[in-house]
């Protein structure tokens, strides 16, 4: 093998796939999340690990004053920040030899944080959950599926008390039918003895 070839394997990623298939895309902090990762390759290398990568990031647009020379003041300009707020590398296996032909799946688990931040929102601020398959390799790039975002919801409110049933009262008036004499509630229109209509 050539030294330009080595050096350009190096530089590439193993002819390899990775998919990423969840058995769904909407949890709630604190659940654990089912998946699995589909692997084919059409050359040998070693992987150091096959995994998942789940991230939550939050981007936001804020003012931030910056010199302008030409003025010669501060000036508002808007900038865009990302921040990572959780990040975590389960693994499905380690130390894998892949030949040429490979082609298998690997189940996979994952925990969405407990304390973790929600998907939302806002005008100025999104925060978002994604997930994506890995297969590290050393010496070379890894290979890697395409994001999945999935969404991450609080945990629904438990209630704090026993439920308890509210039993009401209601007094009903009632008043003699004029035809029969029986007792009928001030709220009927006809006597429920008799079928008289109030007068």
């Amino acid at each position: 093998m050539s030294l330009s070839k080595k050096v350009k394997d190096r530089l590439a990623s193993p002819k390899a796939r990775i998919s990423l298939q969840l058995s769904r895309n909407d949890f709630v902090l604190g659940e654990s999340a089912e998946a699995t990762l589909a692997v084919s390759s059409d050359e040998d290398f070693d992987a150091k690990e096959i995994r998942a990568e789940i991230q939550c990031v939050e981007k936001a647009r804020r003012v931030q004053y910056e010199c302008d020379s030409m003025a010669k003041r501060n000036v508002p300009r808007e900038v865009q920040e990302s921040k990572t707020l959780y990040f975590a590398k389960p693994p499905a296996t380690v130390l894998t030899h892949i030949t040429q032909g490979f082609s298998q799946t690997f189940p996979l688990r994952m925990i969405i944080l407990a304390t973790g931040t929600p998907t939302f929102q806002r005008i100025d601020t999104r925060v978002s959950w994604l997930v994506k398959g890995v297969v590290a390799i050393d010496g070379r790039p890894d290979i890697a599926s395409q994001p999945t975002e999935i969404q991450v919801f609080p945990p629904s409110a438990q209630p704090t008390t026993e439920e308890k049933e509210v039993i009401r009262e209601v007094v009903v008036i009632k008043t003699l039918c004029k035809n029969c004499g029986a007792l009928m509630p001030e709220t009927d229109t006809f006597c429920q003895n008799c079928g008289a209509k109030r007068t």
